[in-house]
């Protein structure tokens, strides 16, 4: 079956989908002999010798199994594979034995809790896409005590100083102290540092930031530095499309059409 080039790099795990596309617009990916280098090309490597950077990678597709990890990520770790600074990755808390996976989204350098990982393009797109709606819910420690007026302008959405626009998060105040307040927030998109960046716009900084749950996923027990292979039902549950809510058809009077109007 012919699948796009840049799907077909990624589940080999050679690279992400996104950065598989820069492979072929740069001439790195033949196939047959041919250098690719328009996206959208399909291939079928059942059938097409299918190279990148002059490696064949239809052996890898073969054997390649689909991996989903979850771990919770402790603070000072990046989301990402390599970091050209040398800074502690995900990818050092996990054995080699899973072979190359890859962050499906990112928690920040300073935020903990859970972090999927996997070498499935299609799972790593359809959690990232926002119109999914895959909820992802945090609890917050924040300096100071907001007012409620400000919360409530977070939850209708803001405009941060780099002039992006937030989409409408529930937030819910779960306790305070006389210098600090816990919020829980769920996002159904999230933006780089958005929560941190959207207390800063109200005056009230993150002292502290961790993601509880994505989707229908939690587990309180994985300790921090953990992780654990997904269940197929953790996956298909997480892969499962919502369906919008729609608002009920108003009742049509049809006694009153017919008797004339109700008595006031």
């Amino acid at each position: 079956m012919q699948e796009r080039l840049q799907k077909l790099i990624a589940a080999a795990g050679i690279a992400s989908r996104r950065h598989a596309e820069q492979m072929i617009t740069a001439g790195e990916v033949t196939v047959n002999g041919k250098v690719i280098t328009e996206l959208g090309t399909k291939a079928d490597p059942e059938k097409d010798h299918i190279k990148v950077r002059g490696k064949l990678i239809n052996p890898t597709l073969e054997r390649r199994e689909k991996v989903y990890v979850l771990l919770n990520k402790p603070k000072g770790y990046l989301s990402s594979v390599t970091d050209p600074d040398g800074r502690p990755t995900v990818l050092e808390l996990l054995p080699p034995s899973l072979g190359r996976v890859y962050p499906v989204g990112r928690l920040d350098f300073n935020t903990e809790g859970l972090l999927l990982l996997t070498n499935d393009g299609d799972f790593t797109n359809f959690i990232t896409a926002a119109r999914n709606k895959v909820d992802k819910v945090y609890e917050g420690k924040v300096k100071g005590i907001p007012e409620e007026q400000a919360i409530a302008r977070l939850r209708r959405g803001v405009t941060l100083e780099d002039g992006t626009r937030t989409a409408p998060a529930k937030i819910r105040r779960v306790g305070e102290t006389e210098t600090n307040t816990w919020f829980e927030i769920l996002l159904h998109e999230g933006k780089n540092q958005q929560i941190r960046k959207m207390f800063e716009l109200i005056g009230h900084s993150v002292i502290k930031l961790r993601r509880s749950r994505i989707g229908t996923l939690r587990d309180d027990e994985l300790k921090p530095k953990a992780w654990r292979r997904l269940t197929p039902d953790e996956v298909k549950l997480l892969m499962q499309k919502r369906t919008p809510r729609t608002k009920p058809k108003p009742r049509s009077n049809t006694n009153a059409a017919s008797h004339g109007s109700p008595r006031q």
